[in-house]
């Protein structure tokens, strides 16, 4: 089935300026009160290193060992939309599971047992959560510094269990979403317990979002949290829905059981089972979630009507211009939409994005989910709709005044600029091709502040019928790229050819990841969480994380096997080193250990650590950088003496930015005291935000540029007393090419 007018993409735009950045006036929320937003106290801008602040948030421990080795119960849960039918309590379903636990237990694991081999996640992963507290009504906050979201698997339930299953009924066909349960959860992990040993971590219980709120979902992120033009310091979290925690069609009750009839294929009068993208709550495939990091409400922020069931592979939001990009894995554009979940306009990497790179535009080919035709088969993601492989976008990630985008299951790594004005810059560019083991879709990417770019792998899209089985697990890798320095013209690429590998999980291979990754702040060594340190911590999914047998009798004391969540670990601990894991944390993501055999079931991670918070943040970048250099034409013509020289430059990543410190050396004895800075280099924003102190060097700002570029930067050095005067001022001018490192100030 073809849709009518749906490979027809959206406006793009074409190229101008990059943004300049944040301006001060976007900033002087910081300064309120003698604290910044995130309520940390005020540091003196002049500081070239961040004092130490450890979050002692939730310091009490006593959680975490009473509920050491058992389920982890959720006690806080989303609230709905105001209005919404499903209010804040919980459903009949999860009445229903009262009675499930209490006279069912025993039925059940017969007739798991009976079914050969039907899992114990299908019928018994309810069991425990049957008497869970659901919602408390009201939050003050949600999301704090070092919160990380996890999306996953609601898991399953059979409604009306407790009056049995007719002689002859195969139990997963009466099998279905448990809609009251999680699909999102945010977690406190700022205290881990501990050095890590390769421990499982009890935290405290995390905020829940249920898969009767928002479905089935895959990437979530963060937003600023500014709230009707005033930042707060706390932003709103997003998610996306997803096919790759499975597809599940019924058509209504047949049979009086007050079921409806699970379906394999596409039949006629086939809807998405409940749970599957929130459609009970108004959403669909192309939905993307808000959650309010203060509330907890749940809304419907933005909806991509045109995607008819693949859903949306990540989403990622750009700080400087207050906007989202989705992928769309229906139609393989890159959707951007604004602040207020408008979809603006569109990039089309198969048509626009290819050509950069001499390959052959590919257009959408127009196929689409439909569940009622004969060609759908659930268990076959080949009739889901996704759009061919050559221009399916997986990953998003905004960084540096580009988007990042991951294609294919041979991936590629790509990125457009994206304009002064917020639009699609029109400048396509091809970075890599990934060198992994297996041609896995990279699912999430992430830069830290060093200038490493980090890359998630996750398995070929599966669906068992008995729920067991999203994806091929266990081979999917964990990378990291950083810039050649200097670039080699003898590769193609600006980046290594060959990546850096960690270590993720105990299974033989160490290769289970699940697809999500993000950067968090860094651990002191009793595993508490520091906020001076930013993105010193990689934190990652995966299936199976501490599941093998050789190495029972040293898992066996850090917790139970079946993990299926977040790896925690320390950014530099790349293989060789960490293998195994035993200098990682881990975080399951339902709190239910006896699943060992689900592949696929946990999702997306993402943090909130926003580093530029913090007022006096700076970090020195290492290396040792050389002075700038100058063109072959300086001195000017007529070998006059320069009147102002540059002895030395100095970078730091600050909470606006890159900066450079500039050691002057006033050689015609002009006595100038203050510079004025512009940049000479198109798309690339250059300031003085401090003024000058004598005998401190001159401070400018640079943003816009791509790490490691030359940013050609006018200087007019001139005295301030003459310009104090009014009119024309004496001025010494030159142009400095200044040589950027390869390292980015962005999270």
């Amino acid at each position: 089935m073809v849709r009518p007018g749906k490979e027809a993409a959206m406006t793009r735009n074409p190229e101008t300026s990059k943004s300049p950045g944040p301006t001060g006036a976007q900033r002087d929320h910081r300064f309120r009160d003698g604290v910044d937003a995130l309520g940390f106290p005020l540091i003196p801008l002049t500081l070239r290193k961040s004092r130490r602040i450890v979050i002692s948030r939730k310091a009490d421990n006593s959680i975490r060992e009473e509920r050491a080795g058992t389920p982890r119960l959720a006690l806080i849960r989303a609230a709905t939309p105001d209005g919404s039918p499903l209010g804040y309590g919980g459903s009949a379903m999860s009445r229903d599971h009262g009675s499930f636990m209490s006279s069912a237990a025993g039925h059940v694991r017969r007739a798991a047992q009976a079914s050969g081999g039907f899992l114990a996640l299908a019928l018994s992963v309810g069991l425990w959560l049957g008497g869970a507290a659901h919602a408390q009504d009201t939050q003050t906050q949600i999301i704090y510094p070092g919160s990380m979201a996890v999306t996953g698997f609601s898991g399953t339930t059979i409604p009306n269990l407790d009056q049995g299953l007719p002689p002859g009924v195969d139990p997963v066909d009466e099998t279905f979403i448990d809609t009251t349960r999680a699909t999102l959860r945010v977690f406190d992990v700022s205290h881990l317990g501990g050095p890590a040993s390769g421990q499982v971590v009890f935290t405290p219980p995390p905020f829940e979002v249920a898969a009767e709120q928002i479905g089935q979902v895959f990437g979530v992120t963060y937003d600023d949290g500014v709230r009707n033009g005033v930042p707060s310091g706390v932003p709103n979290l997003y998610a996306g829905a997803t096919s790759l925690h499975g597809m599940r069609i019924v058509t209504p009750d047949a049979d009086g059981d007050g079921r409806p009839e699970r379906q394999r294929r596409g039949i006629a009068g086939a809807t998405f089972m409940d749970g599957q993208f929130g459609t009970e709550n108004g959403g669909g495939p192309g939905t993307i979630w808000k959650i309010d990091g203060i509330t907890g409400q749940v809304s419907k922020f933005a909806d991509i009507e045109t995607n008819s069931g693949p859903g949306i592979g990540n989403l990622t939001f750009d700080p400087t211009h207050r906007q989202f990009f989705a992928s769309d894995l229906d139609t393989g554009l890159i959707h951007r939409i604004d602040a207020n979940g408008m979809l603006i306009d569109s990039f089309d990497h198969g048509v626009a994005g290819r050509p950069a790179h001499g390959l052959a535009p590919v257009a959408d080919d127009g196929s689409v989910m439909d569940i009622q035709g004969a060609a759908f088969d659930s268990e076959d993601p080949d009739t889901w709709g996704y759009t061919q492989d050559e221009r399916r976008v997986w990953a998003v990630s905004y960084h540096g005044g580009r988007v990042y985008y991951s294609v294919g299951e041979k991936s590629e790594i790509w990125s457009v600029g994206i304009a002064r004005d917020g639009t699609f810059a029109g400048d396509p560019r091809w970075e890599l091709t990934v060198k992994a083991d297996k041609d896995y879709a990279v699912t999430d990417i992430a830069f830290d502040n060093k200038g490493f770019m980090y890359l998630a792998q996750r398995g070929p899209v599966e669906n068992r019928y008995d729920y067991s089985r999203f994806a091929d697990s266990g081979k999917g890798e964990v990378i990291r790229y950083f810039r050649e320095n200097p670039d080699d013209p003898a590769t193609e690429s600006v980046w290594v050819e060959v990546p850096q590998e960690y270590a993720v999980g105990f299974p033989q291979g160490n290769r289970q990841s699940a697809g999500g990754l993000d950067l968090q702040y860094g651990y002191d060594a009793e595993g508490n969480l520091d906020t001076s340190v930013c993105t010193d911590t990689l934190v990652n999914t995966g299936d199976k994380l501490r599941d093998n047998p050789t190495l029972a009798n040293q898992l066996a004391a850090g917790g139970p096997f079946a993990i299926h969540g977040v790896q925690v670990t320390p950014t530099e601990l790349v293989k060789p080193a960490n293998v195994p894991p035993f200098g990682s944390w881990f975080v399951d993501f339902d709190g239910y250990y006896e699943d060992l055999e689900v592949e696929g079931h946990v999702g997306d991670v993402a943090v909130w650590h926003p580093c530029e918070g913090r007022a006096g943040y700076y970090e020195e970048i290492p290396g040792g950088y050389l002075p700038p250099f100058y063109p072959p034409d300086f001195p000017p013509p007529g070998n006059l003496p320069p009147c102002l020289d540059v002895e030395d430059v100095q970078y730091f990543c600050t909470p606006s930015g890159l900066e450079a410190d500039l050691y002057l050396h006033d050689h015609a004895g002009f006595g100038g005291d203050s510079i004025k800075a512009q940049s000479r280099t198109p798309g690339v924003g250059v300031t003085t935000p401090q003024s000058h102190a004598p005998g401190k060097p001159y401070t400018i700002g640079i943003t816009g540029h791509y790490p490691g570029d030359t940013v050609d930067v006018g200087l007019c050095f001139y005295r301030k007393s003459d310009k104090d005067k009014g009119g024309y001022y004496p001025c010494c001018k030159m142009t400095v090419p200044l040589r950027t490192p390869a390292i980015s100030c962005e999270r």
